[in-house]
């Protein structure tokens, strides 16, 4: 009797099964060969193009012009509509029916005046099912509208993805044609997948993988791909192959539909309300038929674009929402930057983005999702628990370049103490596929193996959109509880991080920062946008303050809700994490500076009107401090001619005052020395400027201490060569350091502008290269205890990386940053991995360097990166990356920084203070010259900073409040209003008051309690 043979040969069977549904070879008798059956052609096909993207409605309106599959059209941004009418044949009753449609560029499918479908070839989305199974009733003749943008689902970068777009490059449809969809094929090609990839993966040394192996090739055997009679057979088999089922102590694979959509990227932030659209109308039409199917979606900004272009689609989404399927996630406005934001841009994040989730929806969200950007605030778990949420999920910490992260579960404390549970997904990914490699890449990489048992899996083509597909739904189904694999359960965010938090006994915590150790470039790359983006912050700070103090002395001043919400969530979009670092395409950054173009003169309208309303109409120059301490502080105002001059102000916190004509305790003094050197001195501070506009002395005079190092220059420019491995805008790596090369070249050298008085300074110009220049301007005020750089850049490299550096008398193994609500250290030495990737690192406005009982701070008003080694402090000012946007940074820069040495710590030494009072100006009002100074708040500690005061969101007649202690400190502080309050209350972020707290007010004020960089929100009723 005759016996088949039994093959051992591991490489031939497997390569055997491969082919057998190979799309490459063999397509003429293997399995993928009978995917589609019958074919029909269009009726008519019909195109109309336009340069701007329009509504449905008005496309509709257009004549249409025949097309030819093939012809191509374009360029790059614009939208190609086609009209398609088809006749379904009558002989494909009981068939499932597709419009098979591939194009190059993204596409939309419209229905009955509806969008549809969202069609991507690189989403692997090319069909639109008309019908499952075709019966006399269904409509057998149908038109569609298919909207295509010139654009691919990364854009159109010109030769490499993140090469900046390709203007005029042309786009066709290759397929477009009626088919006959054979799903029990599609069912059998999903087996044979399966059961491959477990033999490639398992591999082996692992016995399920040569069961798999002999499964699939006694299949091959079984299964005749010209008779579908014989599938049954070799589905029979996969079938008893993946049922055979885990023990108990298997992990479980938490499956959770995901589509990643940069708000803006490769693409403007335009095209991304029709990523949205396309990606979200596919995820209802597979939520129709896969009843357990889970989709997670963030970004309340995405959410509203959708809801003002596809109100349709919109009330879709809402009736899934209810129904627990479609997850509005992570509670912010949009997935904005870690690091750059302010304290109060973070706590707005997720106000606004709470607010809608709750409006919309009915719901707050309870957990965090910020899977891409680039590093994370210490702050963060704060403000986080603040608002409501104690879960956070993110994967970015796997790209880092030099040390792997030790977690993937675990607390992460910030910088209070408030921890938050954290999750990062081990498969390192927010886009997998639904495969064998992605689960089995999850249970190895899991850093918490006896700690963690249950990881996220999200599914779903991101970053441009997409989202999950059918074949991922039937990958995941197939191996639910599959021997050899993790168990799959189809699964939400609260479902993972509510077994994460009942088996949590054993998870580590981190403490600080989560540090990405790539990507630091992104603190410098587009100046414009940094720049922007803290004016635009300190300017809505100002507003928001003026508008409240004038709300209580002014009855008939208005204060001004929607408009400040819509300049607020101008500012947070620009927030996004592809947006403020820079590393997005010339469309984005033009659109952004143009949003900040829009903040500042509708903001500027506004804190007229505030400042209007509490000036009471007078004619004398005055003076309104925004900030929580009394500055006494040089200002340029105007005469009673108009012309500008200036004045020395003391004006309270929080208040105003009428200038007065008063002298400084020590006038300003700058001589011209013989030997070319420029002398400038202000009683606080003595400077010797060289003559090439570098510090040969910066002294403290009663402290007699020089603060710039021994023979050496404080402010020397440096040029750096900066070509990172491949992410241009994004990266600066650490071999930019081996290039140092000192600006010596002076066009100008130091001459005397102001010679003294309320104020000196002194310019010179700086030549880079043939084609960059710096001209800058030493400033030394009267009674200030730094001086500021004003500089100018004319800025035209390629692949350049220009800085500053102080080398200073201090010695110390940690130099102090400020961030949000607060201040951290990084080391100043390179003794570990862990310290040499923090070559250069973030911080917001200002730094400081001290030993005991002196130190050096550097102070800016739009920079972030900063780099301190050993004594040398570094501001890094500006970039000339190549792409995305080829242009980025080219052009006129203007930008100040500031140094200051000082006595004792930078937190006696008013460091914090000072750099506020840099960053946000004393404004000018007009106001009666008989105005006696007055102070609307104050608070008694010097440690705690008054950040916030704002109108309560949703009670007229209360004023919200946030201050935070700054010094790391614990302190009592005593709040004092001059403003009516009745009475006080403690809120959270999102300003809900918490009944059980009252705050007692008292004749000194609001007594508060701090414990260190503790953030607190009161409610204040009128």
């Amino acid at each position: 009797m005759y016996h088949q043979p039994v093959l051992k040969n591991r490489r031939t069977l497997l390569e055997r099964a491969e082919k057998f549904i190979s799309d490459v070879y063999f397509t003429d008798c293997n399995l993928r060969g009978r995917l589609y059956g019958d074919s029909s052609p269009l009726e008519t096909l019909s195109s109309f193009l336009s340069s701007k993207r329009i509504t449905f409605t008005e496309a509709s309106r257009q004549t249409f012009g025949p097309y030819k599959v093939g012809e191509t059209f374009g360029p790059t941004w614009w939208t190609c509509w086609f009209k398609v009418t088809l006749k379904i044949p009558a002989s494909w009753k009981g068939k499932e029916v597709h419009l098979l449609w591939e194009s190059d560029g993204e596409a939309m499918v419209w229905r009955d005046e509806q969008p549809v479908q969202g069609l991507t070839k690189d989403g692997e989305k090319t069909s639109y099912i008309l019908s499952d199974c075709l019966t006399d009733e269904d409509p057998h003749s149908v038109t569609l509208y298919v909207e295509v943008a010139c654009n691919g689902l990364f854009g159109a970068g010109q030769r490499s993805m993140i090469a900046a777009p390709d203007p005029n490059r042309t786009f066709s449809v290759q397929k477009a044609e009626l088919v006959v969809f054979n799903h029990d094929v599609q069912d059998l090609l999903t087996d044979f997948e399966m059961l491959v990839d477990i033999v490639k993966e398992l591999g082996e040394g692992e016995q399920r993988s040569y069961q798999a192996l002999f499964t699939v090739n006694e299949m091959v055997n079984l299964c005749d791909p010209s008779d579908p009679s014989s599938f049954s057979k070799a589905h029979s088999l996969a079938h008893i192959f993946f049922s055979q089922r885990n023990g108990e102590s298997q992990h479980t694979a938490h499956a959770m539909g995901h589509c990643h959509i940069d708000s803006a990227w490769l693409w403007p932030y335009e095209e991304t309300i029709r990523k949205c659209g396309r990606s979200w109308v596919t995820v209802i039409r597979l939520m129709e038929k896969n009843p357990d199917f889970v989709f997670t979606c963030s970004q309340a900004q995405q959410f509203q674009w959708v809801k003002s272009w596809y109100p349709g689609l919109f009330t879709q989404i809402q009736h899934y929402v209810k129904k627990g399927k479609f997850i509005p996630v992570g509670g912010t406005w949009v997935e904005m930057d870690g690091n750059l934001p302010s304290g109060e841009s973070m706590v707005r994040q997720f106000l606004e983005g709470q607010r809608f989730f709750n409006h919309e929806f009915g719901i707050h969200c309870k957990e965090f999702w910020l899977p891409d950007t680039f590093g994370y605030s210490a702050q963060l778990p704060q403000i986080m628990q603040g608002c409501g949420i104690s879960n956070f999920l993110t994967q970015k910490l796997s790209w880092n370049l030099v040390n792997t992260f030790p977690h993937n579960t675990f607390f992460w404390e910030g910088l209070d103490g408030s921890t938050v549970l954290t999750h990062f997904p081990p498969g390192n990914s927010y886009e997998m596929k639904g495969k064998v490699e992605e689960l089995v890449k999850t249970v190895k990489n899991n850093k918490d193996k006896g700690r963690a048992n249950h990881s996220a899996v999200l599914f779903g083509f991101g970053d441009g959109g997409g989202g999950p597909t059918q074949l991922m739904l039937d990958r995941l189904h197939r191996v639910q509880d599959t021997d050899g694999l993790p168990k799959v359960q189809t699964s939400s965010p609260d479902q993972l991080f509510s077994q994460l938090q009942a088996d949590s006994a054993l998870l580590c915590t981190w403490t600080g920062e989560l540090f990405l150790e790539l990507h630091n470039g992104t603190y410098t790359t587009q100046a414009p946008i940094k720049r922007g983006n803290r004016q635009c912050e300190v300017l809505l700070h100002d507003i928001e303050i003026a508008s409240s103090v004038a709300l209580c002395r002014n009855k008939t001043f208005q204060y001004p809700v929607e408009k400040l919400q819509e300049l607020w969530r101008l500012l947070l979009l620009n927030q996004f994490h592809d947006v403020i670092p820079g590393s997005c395409i010339e469309m984005v950054v033009e659109d952004a500076l143009r949003y900040y173009e829009d903040i500042r003169r509708d903001g500027a309208a506004l804190l007229h009107d505030a400042l209007g309303a509490l000036g009471s109409a007078g004619t004398s120059p005055g003076v309104f401090n925004s900030l929580p301490w009394e500055r006494h502080e040089v200002i340029q105002i105007q005469d009673g001619a108009g012309t500008p001059c200036l004045a020395l102000a003391r004006v309270p916190s929080i208040g105003v005052s009428p200038v007065k004509d008063t002298q400084p305790s020590a006038p300003v003094s700058v001589t011209s020395q013989a030997d070319g050197t420029v002398v400038m001195e202000n009683g606080i501070l003595q400077i010797v400027v060289n003559n090439d506009g570098t510090l040969a002395s910066l002294y403290l005079i009663d402290a007699d201490r020089e603060a710039i190092s021994e023979s050496c220059q404080g402010n020397q420019f440096i040029m750096f060569d900066d070509v990172p491995l491949y992410w241009d805008a994004w990266d600066v790596m650490d071999y930019h350091l081996q290039t140092r090369k000192p600006v010596v070249e002076v066009v100008q050298p130091p001459h005397v502008v102001s010679s003294g008085g309320l104020r000196g300074s002194v310019r010179f110009t700086l030549r880079i290269s043939e084609r960059s220049t710096i001209t800058q301007e030493i400033v030394v005020d009267a009674m200030c205890p730094y001086i500021q750089f004003n500089t100018e850049v004319k800025w035209a490299e390629s692949h350049k990386f220009l800085k500053v550096e102080f080398p200073v008398r201090v010695r110390s193994p940690n130099a102090t940053y400020q961030i949000q609500f607060g201040h951290l250290q990084r080391p100043t030495h390179r003794n570990t991995s862990w310290d040499w990737a923090r070559f250069e690192v973030w911080g917001h406005k200002w730094a400081d360097l001290s030993e005991h009982n002196f130190g050096v701070a550097l102070l800016n008003d739009c920079k972030y990166g900063y780099s301190v080694h050993k004594n040398t402090m570094t501001l890094s000012l500006l970039r000339a990356p190549k792409a995305p946007d080829v242009n980025a940074d080219m052009g006129t820069h203007h930008f100040t920084y500031a140094v200051m040495p000082h006595t004792g710590s930078f937190q006696e030494a008013s460091v914090i203070q000072s750099a506020y009072n840099l960053n946000f100006p004393l404004r000018s009002i007009r106001c009666p010259a008989d105005t006696e100074p007055r102070s609307a708040f104050s608070v008694s500690a010097a440690a705690v900073v008054l950040e916030t005061i704002k109108q309560a969101e949703d009670r007229r007649g209360a004023l919200v409040v946030r201050l935070y202690e700054s010094h790391g400190s614990s302190v009592t502080a005593a709040l004092s209003t001059a403003l009516p309050v009745r009475e006080a209350w403690h809120c959270d972020f999102l300003e809900r008051e918490d009944p059980t707290r009252p705050a007692r007010i008292t004749p000194e004020g609001i007594t508060l309690n701090f414990s260190p960089f503790q953030i607190v929100s009161l409610l204040l009723i009128l």
